[in-house]
């Protein structure tokens, strides 16, 4: 399989996007560490990764706290040996116009989002340096690329912060033979579309040029491709996937 016997380490994998990752990476062969703040989420999808044939560790926390990024890592090495694979994927977003703003909830937005990034990034690469290899996945979104009316600027700018980041850690780590990579999703149906009104759904379509919202299966295997050999002359870039709402 693609990703036969790789260890990968997958944040934000609860729930919709992440969850898909992890279940697709494992389908593909990799043994996965699963983080998220919900232990009941992270054993369910613990158990269903096991029943594909992997080995899957649980470990809840907030990777805003660079102590539980530190956590997850050595938690994977001791467990497996090495990192092959991660995926920065846990992040969490408000709606609120900028003048509304809390600066606590602007603080919050950035450290989830960018800083929590970081934090992993920093983790995991002196293993990385040492194996001389590793694929790093960073999920981003289209936000970052273009202004949306209904996210708080903390939002966009956390995920603008993430692009750099890739960017930049492509740069200084391709000497090491270390990948990576961003996705930027658009309109995903995830359990946050649930709750859109229908008019506010049809204005959403309205927008998509391929006339269809995404599924978390979209990003999952664009994760895959990015995590996996296919990728292997890629690195810095920045995938839209959003159905071609924005194209750069």
């Amino acid at each position: 399989m693609l990703l036969q016997n790789q260890i990968a380490i997958v944040t934000g994998a609860t729930r919709g996007i992440g969850r898909s990752i992890a279940l697709t990476l494992a389908k593909k062969g990799a043994f996965l560490v699963i983080n998220g703040n919900r232990e009941d989420l992270l054993s369910e999808l613990a158990s269903e990764i096991e029943k594909l044939g992997q080995r899957c560790l649980v470990l809840v926390g907030d990777i805003s706290d660079p102590a539980i990024a530190t956590k997850i890592v050595k938690t994977t090495i001791n467990n497996f040996g090495r990192i092959d694979i991660l995926v920065n994927n846990a992040g969490i977003n408000t709606r609120t116009p900028t003048l509304e703003m809390k600066l606590d909830d602007w603080q919050r937005v950035i450290d989830v989002n960018l800083n929590g990034t970081l934090y992993c990034c920093m983790a995991v690469l002196p293993f990385m340096i040492e194996q001389k290899y590793g694929k790093i996945v960073n999920v981003s979104s289209s936000t970052a690329k273009t202004p949306h009316k209904n996210a708080s600027p903390s939002y966009g700018a956390s995920k603008a912060g993430v692009n750099y980041l890739t960017q930049h850690l492509a740069l200084e780590m391709a000497k090491d033979n270390i990948y990576v990579n961003a996705v930027c999703p658009g309109p995903i149906e995830t359990d946050m579309s649930t709750q859109w009104t229908d008019e506010y759904r049809q204005q959403v379509l309205s927008r998509i040029p391929l006339g269809k919202l995404g599924i978390p299966q979209n990003v999952a295997d664009a994760v895959l491709f990015l995590a996996s050999s296919m990728s292997d002359f890629i690195t810095g870039e920045t995938i839209n996937i959003n159905g071609g709402t924005y194209m750069n």
